[in-house]
């Protein structure tokens, strides 16, 4: 009987069997033999993506490079063995809701929501820190601590104290927030659907970085937008050169067929005028008519009803001179009055919506900052969270991105959670079933802070609490949505070291065989993280029954069943009556089995009873 890995997956080895799509960046610009340059396969990037130590790369590319790249992709790839832990006390309608908050340092998140999740999320969207010159909270070095790398790099005396100042002016500090954000971004890019799209709020400091990284990681044809969001509504007036009123939202889609909704914009449907009593309605008149790429066949002249000759623009017309015709007698092409011009009438009638714009400058629409903490504060009086987003700049982005009102929506950089609040009030307008999924690290508060006297002993605390005051608010208003959470925290295996490492045990120490299980872990604790190495999806609904006095855990019905007994007790009568259940996957305790040839029979009897149950033991 196989056992489970109970780790999260190697991703180095997933790599090689979706190299034709899964590396972007790994196809880059190389000078030819010629003066020019052409595209090629970067085989030092790819042999990095397909290798557990560092690669040296001397040849000459286009690419961003920074010191610390190559242990970063390193940090993206390798597995942890690590879980997520459910906490029932500090979660909102535990046994039914089907929305997550992770607590954790995200790249550890990411790498155990990875079977699970993958190629099924619809909308990401992010706040990351920006690069203000403080230090980083996400220290990515797994094999060793940030006191001890810190005194390794010269950077902290014995007595800790900082020897180099991690400034803006420090050349490393570029590197060191690009070496947090790269793996996060690679993983959070597995986890986009097909259709999937990520939006990204950055400041100037980092957002000619940024996109260059997002080039590579998501590929530079899949680069959708800039968009600019006015981010204060008043601008300040002791600015000693510009008054900085702006943030830029980065978009990438996961393939290039991903399209924004349209929308219904009435402050642009007032272009739309009837002077000349047209029977078709309102019309905008003016839209191009030229082809976007030169086409030899769309090159010709018109001529209009007065003589004179038209001729064609640089790339030629947009249609061919039979479709042009149609639409000159259909009269959606029309000359000017003296003939020696044309243009094309759009009609209002004919429009389901007009493409977004890259200027987010309307604060009714998208808000701003100081609306933000308003927002905040009705639900939370004390000032706790210095930098929220408003509600109504992601309420934007959720109808420009997640019309199907199912779509999974992640914020691995969650804050205050104005995302899941976003998401709960969309659900409540439209009536959809959207899913949120929040990811934040439990960053202490400042002990001065007012959210520390409040009672708020981290970030993930402020955000949990929210979420609770903004669905009950939500709730108030009478629609029937999932207000609720699950609460999953990051946490050691719930497995020894001799789970992983056997061979490792000295002999003297077998007594360790005994129970490879940490003596402080649940049943629930288990099941999790075998449903985090099944890839079973988390928040589906788990109930507990009782076959023949043993305790069996089944979730969402026959999706997943787990006998956690330990006491030697499962022996065929009851693995019989469990195969009546017909689960489609079965997990066993080693230890629970009351012998050796009861668990050599384990699978012989599921094959003849229920042939379709996959079995595995822990």
């Amino acid at each position: 009987m196989d056992k489970l890995k109970m780790h999260s997956p190697d991703l180095t080895q997933d790599n090689v069997a979706r190299i034709r799509d899964l590396f972007p960046g790994c196809v880059t610009e190389v000078k030819s033999e010629g003066s020019g340059v052409k595209l090629a396969v970067d085989f030092d990037q790819l042999r990095q993506e397909l290798t557990d130590s560092l690669v040296e790369g001397p040849q000459e590319r286009y690419q961003l490079n920074w010191p610390g790249k190559r242990e970063a992709l390193l940090t993206a790839n390798a597995p942890i063995a690590k879980t997520l832990r459910p906490c029932r006390e500090e979660s909102v309608n535990f046994d039914s809701t089907r929305n997550l908050f992770v607590e954790g340092d995200n790249l550890d998140a990411l790498k155990l929501l990875q079977e699970t999740f993958l190629g099924k999320v619809k909308l990401i969207y992010i706040d990351p820190p920006y690069n203000t010159g403080k230090d980083f909270l996400y220290e990515d070095n797994f094999s060793e601590d940030a006191r001890k790398y810190l005194q390794r790099s010269n950077q902290m005396d014995e007595e800790s104290n900082r020897l180099v100042a991690n400034s803006a002016a420090n050349g490393r500090f570029h590197s060191d927030w690009l070496s947090m954000i790269y793996p996060r971004l690679r993983l959070a890019r597995n986890l986009l659907s097909d259709e999937g799209v990520i939006f990204i709020s950055i400041d100037d400091g980092e957002a000619g970085n940024l996109r260059r990284l997002c080039d590579e990681v998501f590929g530079e044809s899949n680069f959708v937008a800039d968009a600019i969001w006015r981010s204060k509504d008043n601008s300040n007036n002791d600015a000693k050169k510009f008054s900085l009123d702006h943030n830029h939202t980065l978009i990438y889609s996961k393939s290039e067929s991903w399209l924004p909704e349209k929308i219904s914009d009435e402050k642009k449907q007032t272009h739309f005028k009837n002077p000349d009593n047209d029977p078709r309605g309102p019309y905008f008149d003016g839209n191009p008519l030229n082809s976007p790429n030169y086409r030899e066949n769309l090159v010709y002249t018109l001529t209009s009803p007065q003589g004179h000759e038209i001729q064609p623009p640089r790339n030629g017309w947009r249609w061919s001179p039979e479709a042009m015709q149609q639409k000159i007698a259909s009269g959606e092409i029309r000359f000017t009055p003296d003939g020696t011009g044309i243009r094309r009438r759009t009609y209002l009638k004919d429009m389901t919506g007009l493409p977004p714009s890259t200027l987010w400058i309307d604060l009714e629409k998208t808000g701003h900052n100081r609306q933000a903490k308003y927002e905040l504060m009705k639900l939370i009086p004390e000032d706790v969270f210095d930098t929220p987003k408003p509600v109504n700049l992601i309420n934007h982005i959720l109808r420009l991105s997640c019309p199907n009102q199912d779509a999974l929506i992640l914020d691995f950089f969650a804050g205050s959670a104005t995302t899941a609040h976003a998401v709960m009030q969309y659900n409540a307008e439209d009536g959809g079933q959207r899913r949120f999924i929040m990811v934040q690290l439990p960053e202490p508060c400042d002990p001065e802070s007012d959210a520390f006297k409040a009672g708020y002993g981290n970030i993930a605390d402020i955000g949990k609490e929210r979420i609770r005051r903004a669905g009950q608010e939500i709730r108030k208003a009478g629609p029937a949505v999932d207000i609720g959470f699950l609460v999953l925290k990051v946490a050691t295996s719930n497995f020894a070291d001799v789970y992983y490492a056997p061979d490792a045990v000295d002999k003297d120490n077998i007594h360790l065989f005994a129970d490879n299980i940490k003596p402080d872990r649940a049943p629930e604790d288990l099941l999790f993280q075998v449903m985090l190495d099944w890839g079973v999806d988390l928040a589906l609904p788990i109930t507990r029954q009782v076959i023949r006095g043993k305790d069996v855990l089944l979730v969402d019905g026959n999706a997943l069943a787990a006998c956690f007994d330990d006491h030697g007790g499962v022996d065929e009568d009851f693995v019989k009556e469990l195969a009546k259940v017909k689960p489609l996957r079965i997990v066993f305790r080693d230890a629970g089995f009351k012998d050796s040839s009861v668990k050599i029979n384990v699978e012989q009897i599921f094959k003849l009873l229920s042939p379709a149950t996959e079995v595995k033991c822990i």
